[in-house]
């Protein structure tokens, strides 16, 4: 049978009660009761359960807690994967999205997803999931707004004088 991990001894049981109390993170008040509880005497299986988790949970949580004191047993926040295109590249698209597509280059009269797709690609070389351009315009700060479609070929004279007016008074 294997021998328990020693619990650093610098924090007494009611230190990590105090800690647990004054925590905003609920996880870790948790898991510091559970190291109180080591810490009064009570095995690691019932520990385990009055932090709510396994017994080996509560072992990664006693190294984390040894190696870094109470701060460690917090969840750490993940930024997520890093963007793969560069700050350049990124204001290069923003711009292009912002100007709009030229429809002989382009061969569209508004950007979609999977026409964006296939520029970055083209322009870029990065693949990105069609469903991913929409988290990469949202962090450039457009937002899921169509524009009102425009007919290629319309004429802004011909529509000026279509609309009716009121004769003046």
């Amino acid at each position: 049978m294997t021998r328990a991990v020693k619990l650093r001894d610098d924090y007494s049981a009611s230190d990590l009660r105090r800690l647990a109390a004054r925590s905003r993170h609920a996880n870790a008040a948790r898991r510091l009761l559970a190291l109180a509880a080591i810490r009064d005497g009570a095995n690691r299986t019932d520990a385990a359960r009055v932090g709510g988790m396994d017994r080996q949970t509560l072992r990664d949580w006693v190294h984390r807690f040894n190696a870094e004191g109470p701060d460690g047993l917090r969840d750490y926040q993940h930024a997520g994967p890093a963007c793969r295109l560069n700050a350049a590249q990124q204001a290069e698209l923003k711009a292009l999205v912002e100007a709009g597509p030229d429809r002989q280059r382009d061969g569209v009269v508004r950007w979609r997803r999977v026409d964006l797709q296939r520029v970055i690609e083209e322009r870029f070389g990065v693949v990105y999931h069609e469903r991913h351009v929409s988290t990469l315009l949202k962090r450039l700060g457009f937002s899921h707004v169509s524009a009102r479609p425009r007919h290629p070929g319309q004429d802004p004279a011909v529509m000026e004088a279509f609309k009716k007016t009121s004769p003046a008074s």
